[in-house]
């Protein structure tokens, strides 16, 4: 396969950006005003008393110290003891992490069974004007409509009218999985709108851009039926922005959790997240965004991968411009 060719290549750029995010982590949390001692013990403490606590913890170290020792252990799997817990990082992220796992999955399936069909009806449809009206309206209020707008509406509804869902009944799917999923949906619907909207543009934009080339001329010249020509001819090179475009939507689910957990107080990652961050608990900052930034890069890979499957045209190009 010509994706094999150049995969080698796309892992090892994968990995220099891995480790060029850690640095960035790294330099970033540490450049944070205040320190986990100064939170913890207070700002009238004795300087005495904060540069205790540092060496305790291992951070009296100067700072290349301390990130060739974190990413050494974090290479080996061990994220280190979260400070204000003392207790391992791993365990807490893994213990929260289905939860969060699963409001993106959620959030993915109804962008992926809403957002693609609705592009492609829009993208057939565009000669009809008015609908073609309607559905960018629609598409740029849900990509405009920041996530806690949304969710602030949603929980005001929700909670002054019986719309069949509750606000604020978290369970964990981990304890009660179909209880859990269903404290989950007004949550990843929330979650979904900007995905749904970004979704529905990106591919009726391209539905629209096949539609135009002469090989679907050619097949209405020999008779087949609409929809023949769009399952045949049109999705398949339509789908390649889709794709492409779904990196950058994990990268937003992940990134959205963060607030829509806190309006929905969801115990997911996101919220330990931005608990960490108040605490500056700098081990716990460093894993989840490390995390993040590594789901990130996996799922950029895959779709480069699959780009590639689709369209052949595409490793071609990559063979090219590496050579």
């Amino acid at each position: 396969m010509r994706v094999l060719r150049w995969l080698p290549g796309r892992l090892l750029s994968a990995l220099v950006v891995l480790v060029g995010a850690s640095i960035l982590i790294f330099v970033a949390i540490r450049s944070l005003p205040g320190d986990f001692s100064q939170i913890v013990l207070g700002p009238l403490s004795s300087d005495a008393a904060k540069e205790q606590l540092r060496q305790t913890l291992g951070l009296g170290k100067s700072l290349p110290e301390q990130y060739a020792l974190w990413l050494g252990n974090a290479m080996h799997g061990d994220f280190g003891l979260s400070l204000a817990s003392q207790r391992p990082v791993l365990d807490e992220i893994l213990a929260r992490l289905p939860v969060t796992a699963m409001l993106a999955a959620i959030a993915m399936i109804v962008t992926v069974l809403v957002g693609v069909p609705l592009g492609i009806f829009a993208g057939t449809h565009a000669s009809t004007g008015r609908r073609s009206v309607v559905t960018r309206i629609v598409s740029t209020i849900g990509i405009s409509l920041p996530e806690f707008v949304v969710g602030s509406i949603v929980v005001f509804l929700f909670s002054r009218f019986d719309l069949g869902l509750s606000v604020g009944g978290f369970v964990s799917p981990a304890q009660e999985f179909w209880a859990g999923t269903v404290s989950l949906l007004l949550p990843a619907l929330v979650l979904s709108v900007f995905c749904v909207a970004a979704t529905a543009r990106t591919t009726r934009d391209s539905v629209m851009g096949v539609l135009v080339e002469p090989h679907i001329a050619a097949a209405v010249a020999r008779g087949e039926s609409p929809w023949f020509i769009v399952r045949h001819h049109v999705l398949r090179n339509a789908l390649i922005p889709v794709l492409t475009l779904t990196a950058t939507i994990t990268a937003y689910l992940l990134g959205g959790t963060v607030i829509v957990e806190q309006v929905f107080n969801v115990s997911g990652l996101g919220s330990y997240l931005v608990l960490a961050l108040s605490r500056r608990d700098y081990t716990v900052i460093q894993a989840c965004v490390l995390l993040a930034t590594a789901v990130f890069v996996v799922a950029s890979l895959l779709v480069d991968v699959l780009t590639g499957v689709i369209d052949p045209r595409v490793s071609v190009a990559k063979k090219g411009r590496r050579a």
